[in-house]
């Protein structure tokens, strides 16, 4: 007999979930979280049956920089009106050649290079969980989720990549020429400024978490290229933005057909095996 536990979906990202024939049954939540509010309002529905909760990750109006949003209540959000999984979206530079613009990517990595954001939740905030984690980020993304991804991708006959290390930088400026080659140097793929602490939060949640990356520039590396431009971003974004959408509503019907939801309980399990309590 398969799992009947229901699965919730919630989706981090914005742009490209904005047809209302996509989104069904929509519903409008404010949360108030331990650690605050939220980038933006919840929207609850259903994507063909599976129940989704979408949240635009800086905001409807993008009115958030990468170092300001609350990745902390936005992830904590999620999970307190009941999601399983978190598949997100991400715009991305490539630090390789064969990333090319408008490629998707099933990211399986990361290195990080930002400070100062809070990227536990273990931090003895009233209303939050006590103790103090010590998460293991091997594999840092949940093989499920990033294989239905993955799946969708191949289905649709979309140029995808199965793995990618993202280097997150802090922003909001874009990377120097020495930076960018450095990364490169580090094994780096891609280059974004919200992968983390979001991935590592989710985890730290016990949620399933997955990302699908939107290759939209070659970054400023290469010999003679110009450096990356926010018009040159938001062009190869617009053009290609509804792919990534493709791929996160399939990978949704993908893991809502799922019996075997196993894997769910091992996340849980990690997060309970990676906490030190003192009494």
């Amino acid at each position: 007999m398969g799992d009947v536990r229901k699965i919730k979906i919630g989706i981090i990202g914005g742009s490209g979930f904005d047809d209302p024939t996509l989104f069904e049954n929509q519903i409008e939540k404010e949360v108030v979280t331990p650690f605050g509010r939220p980038s933006d309002v919840l929207i609850e529905g259903q994507i063909k049956r599976v129940q989704c909760v979408l949240l635009a990750r800086h905001g409807r109006k993008h009115q958030l920089q990468p170092s300001d949003v609350n990745y902390r209540a936005n992830i904590w959000a999620l999970k307190q009106v009941g999601c399983t999984h978190i598949l997100a979206t991400t715009a991305t530079g490539s630090l390789v050649e064969e990333y090319r613009p408008g490629d998707l990517v099933i990211l399986d990595d990361f290195i990080d290079r930002t400070w100062g954001r809070k990227c536990t939740f273990y931090d003895n905030t009233e209303g939050g969980p006590r103790g103090v984690c010590h998460l293991p980020m091997r594999p840092a993304y949940c093989g499920r989720a990033r294989a239905a991804l993955y799946s969708a991708a191949k289905s649709r006959g979309y140029s995808c990549h199965e793995t990618g290390t993202a280097v997150v930088i802090q922003g909001p400026r874009f990377s120097s020429r020495a930076e960018s080659l450095v990364h490169r140097q580090w094994g780096g793929h891609l280059v974004n400024m919200t992968t983390v602490p979001e991935v590592v939060l989710a985890k730290e949640a016990g949620l399933s978490y997955a990302a699908v990356a939107l290759v939209t520039d070659y970054d400023c590396w290469r010999e003679n290229e110009k450096s990356v431009s926010v018009s040159e971003v938001l062009a190869t974004f617009s053009k290609n933005v509804k792919k990534a959408a493709d791929v996160i509503v399939d990978a949704v019907q993908i893991l809502g057909a799922d019996t075997d939801l196993q894997y769910l309980d091992d996340h849980q399990e990690l997060v309970k095996s990676a906490i030190m309590l003192k009494d």
